[in-house]
């Protein structure tokens, strides 16, 4: 049996790997020059770090499982969670209950309404209970008014945009929370957050020389301009090269890891119920400034902004997780933002958009000068974030697409959790599993 895959993110790749451990010959096309998709690494002081923040928690143990398997067990090391919030030109810890208790630009009542609505999440198992409602509504409803301005509607803002922050479905909310949760343990420990030792980059290397090993083929700087059908099958794949030159390959299955807005142009026309469910989801994009530092900004790893007159969302101080001595000694911060691709800020190009954030850091570390700064990066990450409203159990799109043969593995059928490369890595080893019991069924 010959499959082919488009695309060599996480799913694409688990896929691959769930394939050819069952004597698939299995080829992953992949229009980029690495692997890795969302969680692909650049160098920095020769040292890989991945395009867009990345981190795991304890229970996500599909990966952790599946670096177990290709002998990489040893990899991963575990960290203390350094987070906090900045409101109202002030940093705020933001990990402990005692430290909720401490956030004084909330009252005491409403620090404890902010406590209670994590530990009533927890409580709830069912989480299509809480379908029919949005993220926006749950929290104005349960923790108050004040907290949702102070505290989570800055935040949704910031993650989804003027346009669709109320549109976002609770389970997304409920997702966070129990991943949160699972990641501290018992007794409300210490959150404790992963990163392997080398990279996620180093995960997705090894799992590309194991599918090699097993017989597999992984064709980088390779685009799909088609998937052929046939008489209502998929049959094969337009292939492009890194040279322009175009060629047909046969298979006998197809797994594309598309987003959904890309999958309905590689295929010919197909039935309007699927189409809907497809279109029926946005994404945002991830735009994110990568500065190199001399020393660090903040005493935090990860800061949720609360101050909308701020542009980013998100400083993610890569170095106060991870030592920065495998940097050369230097600091890494992330500046993240999720953006429409019409939004100002998405069109600015790299030297715009540092100009629009430097002013800001200064908000946050008052002592900050631009001379700390030694380089930048910046890197567009689309289709980063699908936008889950509710209801959204009833209109998913189904992994077996219309057309026999063919299947679809990407972020927007992964549901009640929120997208992630624990949750990607799963996705694509199940939908791997399924293609071969269909696959039995129909022969």
């Amino acid at each position: 049996m010959k499959v082919g895959i488009i695309g060599a993110g996480a799913a694409g790749l688990a896929a691959a790997y769930e394939l050819a451990l069952a004597g698939v010959e299995v080829t992953v096309y992949e229009k980029a020059s690495f692997v890795g998709g969302q969680a692909s690494t650049f160098d920095v002081e020769s040292t890989p770090l991945e395009r867009g923040y990345h981190h795991l928690f304890t229970s996500d143990s599909d990966i952790i499982s599946l670096m177990s398997e290709i002998g990489m067990s040893d990899r991963m090391e575990w960290h203390e969670s350094k987070v906090g919030i900045f409101y109202d030109g002030k940093i705020y810890k933001f990990v402990t209950p005692i430290d909720l208790l401490k956030f004084t630009p909330l009252s005491i009542i409403d620090r404890i309404r902010l406590g209670l609505v994590t530990v009533i999440l927890k409580m709830i198992k069912d989480w299509k209970s809480l379908e029919n409602v949005t993220t926006d509504e749950w929290i104005k409803t349960w923790a108050g008014r004040r907290v949702y301005e102070v505290v989570w509607g800055p935040l949704l803002r910031g993650k989804f945009g003027d346009r669709h922050y109320s549109e976002i479905g609770m389970p997304w909310f409920w997702g966070k929370i129990h991943t949160r949760f699972a990641s501290r343990g018992k007794n409300m420990a210490k959150e404790l957050l992963g990163y392997p030792k080398g990279s996620f980059g180093e995960i997705f290397e090894t799992l590309t020389k194991k599918i090699q090993l097993m017989g597999g083929t992984v064709k980088l700087s390779t685009g799909v301009n088609k998937i052929i059908v046939e008489e209502g099958r998929a049959v094969g794949l337009l292939v492009e090269s890194d040279s322009g030159e175009e060629f047909t390959k046969k298979f006998d299955a197809i797994l594309s890891t598309t987003p959904s807005f890309v999958f309905p142009k590689l295929v010919p026309k197909m039935p309007q119920e699927y189409e809907d469910r497809l279109k029926m989801v946005n994404y945002m994009s991830a735009v994110l400034i990568i500065l190199i530092l001399d020393r660090p900004l903040t005493n935090v790893y990860w800061l949720n902004v609360a101050d909308r007159s701020i542009p980013f969302v998100g400083l993610i101080e890569h170095t106060n997780m991870i030592d920065p001595s495998l940097y050369g000694g230097k600091h890494i911060v992330y500046l993240s933002n999720y953006l429409n691709v019409d939004h100002p800020l998405y069109q600015m190009d790299h030297k715009q958009l540092l100009a629009e954030y430097l002013p800001h850091l200064k908000k946050i570390n008052p002592n900050f000068d631009e001379s700390w700064i030694e380089k930048t990066h910046y890197h567009k990450v689309g289709a980063a974030q699908p936008i889950i409203g509710t209801n959204y159990s009833q209109r998913i799109p189904s992994h077996i697409t219309p057309f026999k043969d063919l299947y679809l593995a990407n972020t927007t059928q992964i549901y009640p959790e929120d997208r992630g490369t624990n949750y990607s890595v799963r996705m694509g080893r199940q939908v791997a599993k399924l293609l071969l019991r269909h696959s039995d069924l129909l022969n």
